[in-house]
């Protein structure tokens, strides 16, 4: 899978699982703020992205990502590293 077609499977789960304004998707719009997303939707997040990319993600993850940008750069980064093992 490319960047981009990553990048477009996470901005559709974003539409379709959590009901954000596509608009509001931008790489340097806040997770947490710009999507208003709570902390529910961030376990949901984690059980998508579990689902959708078969990796495992464990809560400390999200520790380091504010921005859209860093959440792809992180299931990039996961999806990599599935490629590799």
């Amino acid at each position: 899978m490319t960047n981009v077609q990553l990048i477009e499977k996470i901005n559709t789960l974003l539409v379709d699982e959590f009901e954000v304004d596509a608009d509001q998707i931008t790489p340097e719009a806040n997770l947490k703020e710009a999507l208003e997303l709570d902390s529910l939707d961030y376990i949901d997040m984690v059980v998508v992205l579990e689902h959708h990319f078969g990796f495992k993600v464990k809560p400390e993850d999200f520790s380091g990502i504010e921005t859209l940008q860093d959440f792809y750069d992180y299931v990039a980064n996961r999806m990599n590293t599935k490629a590799l093992a």
